[in-house]
């Protein structure tokens, strides 16, 4: 499809030691970055990034390896799951090096939250020694990135949302491989898809532009020293032309920019036809901020039936306790054992219109209340819970943490849910729709953008040379 130039062409960059297009794959979770969709992008001459989070590995005949648990304790599902995690990457590595045939970058993308983290970049930089140019690693403080990056050669780019945070990882430990510092990732924690780096002090409701916030963090990079280290704008990021007076805007330049959503949908990203057909039909509001993932950070996801029985289900919430207190005077039973608990009267009175309508699970969080759910539900919550494979460092959801007790210490939280199982069950085929889908919140675009015409779907080729004209 013809469009305008960008005023300001695009000009090559040095990231990961090679001139490359300043045009980014945004690594995305589960099996959905993969080695096919990042080498095809290296091969148009930009930075390709694949997902190390849980990816995808093969058998001697290119058959996927289905991912099942066969240990009876978390801890012994927790080892299993990073054996995989290290054999996804390394298959993943191997498929994109090959795609790229020797143009643009190979990046992996981790979650320095995820289970294991270090043991799965050592696992995955060792077993594909040279195939991967750079690491980005955002959702949490990854500190050690630097080091573990450093010692196999290959740069680091760690994922921020302000120039704080970028200060206290640099303050901490990134000052001590500033050579291998490829670039720092702004993400925009209002615009971008999957977990978003919101703090305490913003509100979600409340986006603010990310030009003063990318003009700070620029400043403070200078006055280290690193102004020739590329910031690359993540999140929010369509159409070029809408960017282009940043392309040499002494106050943000160098500037490259990454696409997350976007890559969705191509011919060779991985998800479904179900998927990509639901992407098109996306209205704008549909994808919308929230805060049940068991990792505690903010999160943007297409809102369907799986995120509308999380909003219900805390909406059928309300405050108990264990003893009459105050306003807490009302008795009420719970379960099937009928445990007492104590409602304020309004509440009690809630209660049982919700069980009158089948909600007759109660079920205690860890901050002093009660939802109510459907027998159904409430056995699905309670078997995921048990079936835990510790796949975060730690989980709001079954309680698990990567310590010696392997707990948080913390009841589990019926509120949340298991973010394994779903990103799996959504990413090798299952009803979308009553899955977590992750998106950008600029997907809607994808319904109104010319390009995508007639339900068209076009390789990352196709994609990256329609980037380049702007649109």
């Amino acid at each position: 499809m013809p469009g305008r130039t960008v005023l300001k062409p695009l000009k090559p960059l040095v990231i990961s030691g090679k001139e490359v297009a300043p045009l980014v794959e945004g690594g995305k979770g589960i099996a959905v970055s993969n080695g096919e969709s990042s080498g095809a992008w290296a091969a148009t001459g930009g930075v390709g990034t694949f997902s190390g989070v849980n990816a995808d590995s093969y058998d001697e005949n290119g058959k996927l390896i289905p991912v099942i648990y066969q240990g009876r304790t978390r801890r012994d599902r927790h080892e299993e799951l990073l054996a995989y995690a290290i054999q996804g990457g390394i298959a993943q590595a191997r498929i994109a090096h090959d795609m790229a045939g020797g143009e643009g970058r190979i990046h992996m993308n981790v979650l320095w939250e995820m289970a294991g983290a270090e043991r799965v970049l050592d696992g995955v930089l060792t077993g594909a020694r040279g195939l991967i140019h750079g690491v980005t690693c955002g959702a949490g403080m990854p500190y050690r990135i630097a080091e573990i990056s450093a010692d196999y050669g290959v740069y680091y780019y760690p994922i921020v949302s302000s120039a704080r945070a970028f200060r206290a990882l640099w303050k901490r430990a990134y000052h001590k491989f500033p050579q291998w510092l490829g670039g720092v990732v702004y993400e925009d924690p209002w615009r971008a898809g999957g977990h978003n780096g919101l703090s305490n002090s913003e509100d979600p409701q409340k986006p603010e532009d990310p030009r003063p916030r990318i003009v700070e963090l620029r400043k403070m990079m200078n006055g280290l020293g690193l102004d020739h280290v590329p910031i690359v704008m993540a999140g929010g990021v369509w159409f070029l032309r809408d960017w282009e007076d940043w392309i040499e805007d002494p106050d943000i330049a160098p500037v490259a920019f990454q696409f997350g959503t976007r890559p969705l949908l191509t011919q060779e990203s991985p998800i479904s036809k179900e998927w990509k057909r639901r992407l098109l039909d996306l209205e704008e509001g549909d994808v919308y901020l929230n805060k049940y993932s068991p990792t505690g950070f903010y999160s943007s996801a297409v809102h369907n039936v799986f995120m509308n029985e999380l909003k219900e289900r805390s909406g059928r919430q309300i405050a108990f306790a264990e003893e009459p207190v105050g306003e807490l005077s009302e008795e009420f039973q719970i379960g099937l054992r009928g445990r007492r608990i104590y409602l304020a009267p309004a509440d009690r009175k809630r209660a049982e219109k919700w069980m009158s309508e089948d909600f007759t699970e109660g079920m205690r969080t860890p901050d002093s209340t009660v939802i109510f759910v459907t027998q159904e539900k409430s056995r699905q919550i309670r078997t995921d819970q048990s079936e835990c494979m510790g796949c975060l460092s730690q989980c709001q959801f079954s309680n698990w943490a990567q310590n010696e007790l392997g707990t948080t210490g913390r009841r589990p939280d019926p509120r949340s849910y298991c973010i394994q199982k779903t990103l799996q069950d959504i990413a090798h085929g299952e009803t979308v729709d009553e899955q977590l889908m992750f998106a950008g919140h600029n997907a809607y675009k994808f319904r109104e953008d010319p390009f995508y015409s007639n339900g068209f779907i076009p390789t990352v080729k196709e994609l990256v040379d329609q980037l380049h004209t702007g649109n």
